[in-house]
């Protein structure tokens, strides 16, 4: 919704000022011209782009028109690797086999849907749950892997935003393509009436004027926000990645986390108490259905 916001601002600002300058609307609607800056870029963008990046740009945009992780979404997060530590506690690692192998069917996961639905970041706890399965791994060994997928995954993410931002750092130029293209239209009708002769300088401007703004408002804040949600995202899997590792040490759960409470930013980190009372809850819940 934020973006939409941004989105009218920007519209809004230009348009209404150019207005309350004296300008004519209407010289503004140039269709070529948006042909030329719109087909050449998306053409740019798909001759510079992989098909999987493209594919991941398109899931990307489509996401964030959903909010990043909140507060409660960290509680969730917390409250669910708790359970997950104390099944490890009371049963001993070889417990979680079930869990890591099909966590569509866990019992633990089955009540964190929100975590479910984040692929990664499933995928990413249950193959780390499983190499401290296996065992024989040292715990600087297993901070190094986690090190390594999450490098991995932080570069695999950050292509489609790299990929917008070349594009919009392009459109400046195919604006003056267009212009210039506009200005031998222009040459041709030379020997017409000043009016027409204006009319179509105008419209060459604009190529310009849309290049440069589709640029500077559009195309490249939109890769820039697809940075932040990638460090988002990124935020989500340092807080499993801390919690396993802690749990790997030998820490007990309520500490692991503790830990994995505390990699996050303020604006998102659940305060010490609240994160207590919901594990606090979480393990009433659990002895009661294990009474039942």
């Amino acid at each position: 919704m934020i973006l939409l916001v941004g989105a009218v601002v920007v519209l809004a600002s230009v348009i209404v000022g150019f207005m309350l300058h004296g300008g004519n609307l209407m010289a503004l609607y140039q269709p070529s011209e948006f042909l030329i800056i719109g087909g050449a870029a998306l053409g740019q963008l798909v001759i510079s782009t992989p098909g999987s990046v493209l594919k991941a740009m398109i899931a990307n945009l489509i996401g964030m028109m959903k909010p990043a992780a909140t507060k409660d979404d960290y509680i969730d997060l917390l409250t669910m690797l708790y359970n997950l530590f104390r099944v490890a506690q009371q049963s001993g690692v070889m417990a979680l086999e079930t869990h890591a192998e099909k966590p569509k069917e866990s019992a633990v996961f089955a009540g964190h849907p929100k975590f479910l639905a984040r692929h990664g970041a499933s995928e990413f706890l249950c193959d780390s749950l499983k190499v401290m399965i296996m065992g024989g791994v040292t715990a600087y060994d297993f901070e190094n892997l986690m090190d390594q997928d999450l490098d991995v995954h932080h570069h695999m993410a950050l292509q489609p935003s790299a990929a917008l931002t070349k594009t919009g750092d392009a459109l400046p130029g195919l604006g003056i393509v267009a212009a210039v293209l506009g200005v031998v239209i222009t040459m041709g009708a030379i020997d017409g009436p000043p009016a027409e002769i204006g009319e179509k300088v105008a419209a060459a401007l604009v190529g310009t004027f849309l290049g440069i703004l589709l640029a500077y408002g559009f195309v490249n804040p939109l890769g820039t926000a697809l940075e932040h949600r990638v460090a988002d995202e990124g935020r989500y899997l340092e807080c499993v990645k801390t919690g396993l590792l802690a749990v790997h040490k030998g820490l007990p759960p309520a500490i692991a986390v503790e830990f994995a409470r505390r990699v996050l930013p303020d604006e998102v980190r659940p305060t010490f108490e609240e994160t207590e009372r919901a594990c606090r809850g979480a393990r009433k819940a659990q002895s009661v259905a294990q009474a039942a």
